[in-house]
């Protein structure tokens, strides 16, 4: 009887479920799901292409250098590095009598010594790069009350980052006349900009590369293109610095364990050749 019991229940439990799963399917192709116009024109990042990129990939120091000149002639106006020093410029390429002059050309927070009020001071090599604004008030009261992010670890706070940051740079466009036909209350707001590569499409950064901007120093085509694919890359190496390293004890493992493998697979065969199975 106890085991009748339990088979009835069991069935009824099966039951309740499928009915469940038959009402949520049916329910979904009767009226299946609105999507959002978020969802609707959402685009995924496109791939440019990074040397850095697979197993074996690596950074382009040239490229890296060409990141940080955009870096300091466009972004500096508004993005900080928090997390970056400037001696840490070293692994770029760069030496100690250029990392020195790259510093002095920002102003960093000090106290003057003399009255012990607030002051700025020309960088130092142990100095990080400085936020352009005072304080959070500061940086809110001049970008429309919306505080521009630090950039140290963009690269990895985003999905698919270096990409992403490739195609949000190079994504700004005019809003679709299918959204605004379908979606007539998603017209971008006053002050935003859109961009379909950004969550929510419209975002307050206003477009800021554009063709012609920087002059690179090496001679490389001044195109918004180059532009962001530089700085992309610039900044999936502030975020980044040891992923050469990293991928270089990676790789190392992995041959280790494949000898200690082959090590040990002719240990076995060695030391129970002579045995019977």
């Amino acid at each position: 009887m106890v085991r009748i019991g339990g088979f009835i229940v069991g069935i009824g439990f099966v039951v309740a479920l499928l009915l469940g799963i038959w009402d949520t399917a049916y329910n979904w192709i009767k009226e299946p799901p609105v999507k959002t116009v978020e969802e609707e024109f959402h685009e995924h990042a496109k791939k440019p292409g990074f040397s850095f990129e697979g197993m074996f990939g690596t950074y382009d120091k040239r490229q890296l250098q060409r990141g940080l000149q955009v870096y300091k002639e466009v972004c500096a106006a508004c993005h900080s590095l928090r997390l970056v020093s400037f001696r840490d410029l070293s692994a770029l390429g760069y030496n100690e009598g250029q990392i020195k002059t790259i510093a002095a050309g920002f102003q960093v927070p000090s106290i003057n010594p003399e009255t012990g009020e607030p002051a700025t001071r020309d960088g130092i090599a142990s100095d990080r790069f400085p936020s352009p604004y005072a304080n959070e008030v500061a940086a809110a009261a001049a970008n429309n009350n919306a505080i521009p992010p630090d950039l140290s670890l963009m690269a990895k706070a985003r999905a698919d980052g270096s990409n992403y940051l490739y195609s949000l740079l190079t994504g700004y466009q005019e809003q679709p006349a299918e959204l605004l036909k379908k979606f007539p209350e998603a017209k971008t707001p006053e002050g935003l900009h859109y961009n379909p590569y950004f969550h929510t499409l419209n975002l307050a950064m206003a477009p800021p590369l554009a063709d012609g901007q920087v002059t690179y120093s090496d001679g490389t085509a001044a195109t918004l293109d180059n532009y962001a694919k530089d700085v992309a890359a610039f900044l999936t190496w502030t975020a980044e610095p040891k992923m050469e390293v990293r991928k270089s004890w990676g790789l190392g493992t992995v041959l280790f364990l494949l000898i200690f493998c082959f090590l040990a697979w002719g240990s076995y065969k060695s030391i129970w050749r002579d045995v019977k199975h």
